[in-house]
């Protein structure tokens, strides 16, 4: 109360920073006539200007003013748009490196250009991030029009390019890439062996668009490269014929009234536990599975892995849906991203899940990938000197931003006033209830030529929709997972008259819908049948201007774009997404949900306070209700899977910063290596630390030198530098560790002198480069595959009453300073045994290999039985120059 009526007095700290923005807000109108005086090229001028001010001092807080009214004046020249007073408070927050929550339609492309032309000044380059490569492609193409105009570079990172094509994207001044793109881009560069191979520039500056997509909605799920494993597939399709063979069951809850316990009692072979989605196998199925298996005991070390094939089988079967969680398409198992409901090509599901879904769908096994490189989007975006964010929905998660990125959200208010009418959610008891009341809406407002968009969460539903629509025979677009190529051209005209568009979730997202329809893209499709496109655009741009402003009056006259829900989706945000697609820019629009008690939301999390409603009112089939009660109902349910997510989302990040603090020591020694500045000195401290880690085992402190294990020291010093070391006959009692150690040192520099000599300076560093980066890369895929067995049982330590966090912390630990262990060891060992191959060994290697190929080619393969040989060409002489081409005699070489 108290809180509330500090507010009223001095408003809250949003309106604050706003009221502290709008004296510079008033600093750039002042500049606009100044600005528009100045030609093209006088314009063009400021961009040099103000980086020589940047090096005579000046910072990039004083030139924000100018900057921006240099900016706004090139949008108009350029684009024919002018920026909004809200839209320079929005480039502000931007530059500050806050996240910016301005509604849809109001026009966060353009504002992105603000500050990104401000900060590509410092020369260090900045990253605009959307969520693919349409709208990459897109706002290069469009918004770098105006960079281009005032001299700054542009450069696009999309699917498909090569790595100098990369490489000079990253090197524009401003480049626009989507985030999966620009976290892989960073983990094939540190698997590269040359330095000038890498693409990316240090991070400097990056702006999310779509922010709470990309760092919320994803960031549950790691980005990884991977390589194929040895496993075979065989596994897979024998465990998936029985799974179908096992029968569902549930968990039965009784309370104990005399102890006041609950009692789970497990029914029929496996469980479902949709809230947390997971399958588990009961005791009857464990047993069922050993049967059908031909197994004597499932949980035997030798039968971990048909255990874990199993769990991933009854993951697939269980808990995800065809058309829902994935399509097959082309014989291919492809992801649906749950957020968008997108196609994730070339994305797949880790740890066989992905190969248990191909058997499941009968489709080819492709092989099990092992986990080369890992990082999750939350610290790869944390690398940057300064993040931040453009959206429509933030302020919903403004805790989450706070605590995992430090990422403050500031609402911009609209440009104009919001009318749409956001109606309250009307609630059924079955689905073909809601679906059958929904069809009726949709025709009522087809009749009256308002546009409707429908939103659904899942293909299966809005193909349902779909089939229901065409018996009523009402027009209608499909847009979905299965359809997604053209979406942005497609959802750009869902604001004509009478339209009535199905859309999986939020696909299109980041394109406007404008009513009446977009003249522009119907001139352009028109214009690409004609013989020149260029010059009937123009002519088809006049025809349809007029069509649409015709069209917009009707749809206006109409209430504007309705936005009809079909589900509520786990989370709010999402669901103001879709309302967000209305009412764009002060025009009128309408919104409602439809639900059930058969929805997901619902029965999982929040049905039966619902349903206890619906039976005592005695709501008769096809009468909805509306209840203050059911939608706070509804919400908790939403906050709940919310906050579960968040769980999700920060359990993963915890994990990861114990990963992370490894991941850059490797990278960073990686770099460091590849600089080749430091190499020797690499090598000479791996040196060290091997003699100190031999004396400290072998010769323990607090005893006499007689007393040291002066045998095992000598043996196993030989098995790491491969030489026999000279060790004290008689060892003195004054003889310190300290001075063993330096005698140890002095005879490995020796011994490494010579190896100088013989494999000369330059050749020697150039082995030890590639011996450290093969031998790094190597350890670090194993031990990423350590941590992975490491990060999947790690959560059956909370039943022993140990804290798994705390543990897989010391053991991952454990394991790194293992595998630097390794490192050393491979290194110094593999450096102290290479040997330079003479020119005369290597020719006798090289004519025994083409004396085993020839011998395998006529005896037809190593596994075909000999076949008699029936010679076609003349016999060679034992004197007579080699056939192969190696210039010997031929009992020299092919015949000895």
């Amino acid at each position: 109360m108290i809180g509330s009526l500090v507010r009223k007095v001095v408003g809250s700290k949003n309106d604050r920073e706003l009221k502290r923005l709008q004296p510079i807000v008033a600093r750039i109108n002042s500049l606009e006539e100044t600005m528009a005086a100045l030609d093209d090229a006088g314009l063009r001028g400021k961009t040099v200007e103000f980086r020589a001010r940047l090096a005579a001092g000046e910072t990039l807080d004083d030139l924000l003013p100018e900057a921006f009214a240099v900016v706004r004046e090139a949008g108009k020249r350029v684009l024919g748009m002018r920026h909004f007073d809200v839209q320079l408070i929005g480039g502000m927050v931007l530059h500050s490196g806050k996240i910016a929550e301005m509604k849809t339609g109001e026009g966060k492309t353009l504002v992105a250009t603000l500050p990104s032309y401000l900060n590509a000044l410092a020369g260090k380059g900045v990253h605009v991030v959307t969520v693919n490569d349409y709208l990459a492609k897109r706002d290069s193409d469009w918004m770098g029009q105006i960079h281009r105009f005032l001299g700054l570079t542009v450069g696009c990172i999309v699917h498909g390019l090569t790595d100098a094509q990369r490489k000079a994207a990253y090197g524009c001044d401003i480049t626009y890439g989507t985030n999966n793109e620009f976290g892989f881009d960073y983990l094939r560069d540190n698997m590269k062996f040359d330095l000038a191979d890498y693409v990316q520039r240090d991070f400097f500056f990056s702006i999310v668009d779509e922010v709470d997509s990309i760092l919320i909605d994803e960031a549950r799920t790691p980005l990884i490269i991977s390589g194929p494993s040895e496993a075979s597939s065989e596994l897979y399709y024998t465990v998936n014929r029985i799974i179908p063979m096992l029968k569902k069951g549930e968990i039965i809850e009784n309370r104990d009234g005399k102890l006041g316990q609950t009692q789970k009692t497990y029914t029929g072979d496996f469980t479902v536990d949709e809230k947390a989605k997971t399958a588990t196998l009961t005791e009857e199925g464990v047993s069922r599975v050993e049967k059908l298996l031909g197994i004597e005991n499932l949980y035997e070390p030798r039968n971990i892995e048909t255990l874990h094939h199993v769990n991933q089988a009854l993951k697939a079967h269980a808990l995800f849906k065809r058309d829902v969680d994935y399509v097959v398409k082309d014989g291919e198992v492809m992801i649906v991203d749950e957020f968008t409901g997108r196609l994730m090509p070339g994305r797949r599901w880790s740890d066989g899940l992905h190969q248990a879904v191909e058997a499941k769908e009968g489709v080819k096994i492709e092989s099990e990938n092992q986990t080369l490189a890992t990082i999750t989007f939350q610290n790869y975006f944390r690398m940057y000197e300064k993040l931040s964010g453009m959206t429509g929905t933030a302020d919903t998660e403004a805790a989450e931003f706070s605590e995992i990125y430090k990422l403050e959200v500031m609402v911009i208010p609209t440009n104009r006033p919001m009318v749409r009418i956001d109606q309250s959610d009307v609630i059924y008891k079955t689905e073909r209830e809601k679906f059958k009341a929904a069809i009726e809406d949709i025709v009522e407002r087809h009749a009256k030529g308002q546009p409707t968009l429908v939103g659904t969460i899942s293909i299966e539903k809005s193909e349902e929709l779909s089939e229901m629509l065409k018996k009523r025979g009402i027009p209608h677009t499909v847009l979905n997972a299965k359809h997604h190529e053209k979406e942005a051209e497609i959802v750009a005209q869902a604001g004509r008259k009478g339209a009535v568009m199905i859309a999986t979730n939020m696909a299109g997202r980041g394109t406007d819908i404008v009513l009446g329809g977009n003249p522009e893209m119907l001139a352009r499709r028109e214009a690409a049948t004609a013989e020149d496109p260029e010059a009937a655009f123009p002519a088809a741009l006049e025809k349809f201007r007029a069509q649409c402003a015709a069209e917009k009056a009707a749809v206006l006259e109409a209430g504007g774009l309705y936005i009809l829900g079909t589900e509520r989706h786990e989370s709010r945000r999402i669901d103001n997404q879709l309302r967000g697609r209305s009412g764009r820019q002060g025009d009128p629009g309408e919104s409602r949900f439809y639900l059930s008690l058969e929805d997901d939301l619902l029965r999982i999390f929040g049905s039966h306070r619902v349903a206890f409603v619906m039976e005592k009112l005695r709501i008769p089939e096809g009468e909805p209700i509306e209840h203050g009660m059911i939608s706070k109902a509804i919400e908790n349910a939403q906050k709940k899977v919310e906050g579960h997510n968040f769980e999700i989302r920060k359990h993963l990040i915890e994990y990861d910063d114990v990963m992370n603090k490894q991941r850059e020591v490797i990278y960073t020694q990686r770099r460091e290596v590849l600089a080749g500045e430091s190499v020797r000195e690499t090598v000479t401290g791996i040196i060290s630390e091997a003699i100190e880690d031999m004396v400290a085992t072998f010769c323990p402190e607090k005893t006499l030198p007689a007393d040291w294990n002066w045998d095992a020291l000598a043996e196993d010093f030989h098995g790491q530098f491969s030489f026999p070391v000279t060790l004290p006959a008689e060892p003195d009692r004054s003889l310190t560790r300290e001075d063993l150690e330096a005698d140890l040192r002095s005879q490995v520099e020796r011994r490494f002198a010579e190896r100088e000599e013989e494999f000369t300076t330059p050749v020697l560093e150039h082995l030890m480069k590639v011996l450290l980066l093969q031998t790094i890369d190597l350890q670090w895929k194993d031990h990423l595959l350590s941590i992975d067995h490491l990060k999947e049982g790690i959560g059956l330590r909370g039943y022993g009453q140990r804290d798994p966090k705390g543990e897989y912390k010391r053991e991952a630990y454990e394991l790194f300073m293992a595998m630097m262990g390794r490192i050393r060891f491979e290194v110094i060992n593999k450096l102290f045994r290479i040997q330079l191959a003479r020119e005369d060994d290597v020719e006798r290697m090289e004519a025994e290999q083409r004396k085993r190929r020839v011998v395998l080619n006529r005896a037809g393969g190593d596994d075909q039985p000999a076949k008699p040989v029936t010679r076609e060409e003349e016999k060679v002489g034992r004197n007579d120059p080699c056939p192969c081409g190696s210039g010997k005699k031929y009992k020299k070489c092919c015949g000895q």
